[in-house]
């Protein structure tokens, strides 16, 4: 790849006073890991050789990588670094977003951004905030100006409730839906395709006070609740 083709990443606080502000690294990560991970609580039941297991949330995803920061070798990539200059006048700039910010009286939202235009499938753009930066200077200068760095940082995920909400999607199988019915359809028709079991179609019978699921006209709103609603 040639270098003017070379994309370079950069951290990007997305609020604060220093919102929008681009901060790039002086060289690309070698590799980065990305942690997902789920909690689940055992229940023991009386009677059951095993405890029951449920889903109980999410984790956030966790993004961490190395960041390696050199002033003591020229690079054509950044013609405005000096050679020889203390290299945490940059590495500061990236543990400084760990700082509580005036504006926000917390630290920044930060977005880690590399690789093709913003928006295209093989970009990486983590949001999150940074919660971890270790730094580790391995190069100096005979006066003691540290010339080398490579800086740890872990980033966890952050999305606001209005973004998971979105991602859940509102039609998901936990959320009341509504549905107009049609000639042809049946409550059994419905169960199956909300619950994939037919059999509960008495779920849907007993939200809507229908004594009689044969006899629905069309044109009848109906309300599909969550299925567990209805099963305790």
């Amino acid at each position: 790849m040639a270098t003017k083709d070379l994309k370079i990443a950069y951290l990007m606080p997305v609020n604060g006073r220093q919102a929008n502000q681009p901060l790039e690294v002086l060289f690309n990560p070698a590799e980065y890991s990305l942690e997902k991970g789920n909690t689940f609580q055992s229940t023991p039941l009386p009677g059951l050789a095993t405890p029951v297991t449920q889903w109980v949330t999410g984790n956030a995803d966790v993004l961490t990588m190395d960041l390696f920061f050199d002033t003591y070798t020229k690079s054509s990539r950044h013609p405005n670094v000096k050679q020889g200059e203390d290299v945490r006048n940059y590495t500061r700039r990236i543990s400084a977003l760990m700082d509580v910010d005036p504006v926000l009286h917390s630290p920044p939202i930060v977005q880690f951004i590399w690789g093709p235009p913003v928006g295209s499938p093989e970009n990486l753009q983590f949001t999150g905030t940074l919660e971890k930066v270790s730094q580790k200077f391995t190069y100096f200068l005979d006066d003691g100006t540290p010339v080398r760095a490579t800086l740890n940082i872990t980033l966890k995920e952050y999305k606001t409730v209005k973004d998971q909400l979105a991602e859940i999607g509102r039609q998901s199988p936990d959320r009341t839906k509504m549905r107009v019915f049609k000639d042809g359809d049946s409550l059994w028709y419905y169960a199956a395709k909300e619950y994939i079991d037919p059999s509960q179609w008495r779920v849907i019978a007993d939200r809507n006070q229908l004594d009689n699921p044969r006899l629905i006209a069309a044109g009848t709103q109906l309300e599909l609740p969550p299925l567990e609603v209805n099963t305790k």
